[in-house]
């Protein structure tokens, strides 16, 4: 595909857990190769093949803070005691480049965008239902029964804040979801 006309240069996708964030954004990316990914900053110790500044750019608390003293996070949150957020810097170099940027987050630090940065185009990635999310939650094998049980009841207060988003995209099919997303962000068609 070539290169495209871009109505919206930054956009962020949100979504409940296994809703096909991931698949998605990476199918993206396959067929936009102009498109920058943000990569998040976390203060949790990196996992097996993970690496720096490819997965995530791994900080010390005290520098993770240092820079959430400084505004220099888009977003930021806390989750089981490890800090996430997402550096500005490189976002508005991206964006000032003409670099379409794409941020992957959470429902809070899209509402934490929303505020900081208004003009960027949020779309909320749904299930085609409740139950279709929870068997892929199930399928993926990867958590006990207490955790799926969390990431369900987690989903469900997500699932509510969708009207709050420029498009919301249910995710019953990759190809259509991904078409529709580009559809949103201001691609030509193929």
């Amino acid at each position: 595909m070539a290169p495209s006309t871009i109505a919206c240069g930054f956009t962020v996708i949100t979504g409940p857990s296994g809703v096909g964030k991931g698949s998605l954004v990476k199918l993206l990316l396959q067929r936009h190769k102009e498109i920058w990914l943000s990569i998040s900053a976390t203060t949790r110790a990196p996992r097996d093949g993970e690496l720096d500044g490819e997965h995530y750019h791994f900080l010390e608390r005290d520098r993770f803070f240092n820079l959430v003293d400084s505004d220099g996070f888009l977003e930021w949150a806390e989750f089981a005691g490890n800090c996430y957020g997402t550096p500005v810097k490189p976002v508005k170099e991206k964006l000032s480049d003409g670099i379409p940027v794409l941020l992957e987050i959470e429902l809070e630090g899209a509402r934490q965008v929303r505020k900081n940065f208004p003009e960027a185009l949020q779309i909320f990635l749904a299930p085609p239902s409740f139950d279709e999310l929870e068997k892929r939650i199930r399928g993926r094998a990867t958590d006990e029964e207490e955790a799926i049980q969390k990431r369900l009841v987690r989903a469900k207060e997500e699932l509510k804040a969708k009207d709050e988003f420029d498009a919301v995209i249910i995710n019953d099919d990759l190809l259509t979801a991904v078409s529709q997303i580009e559809k949103q962000m201001g691609f030509e068609s193929p």
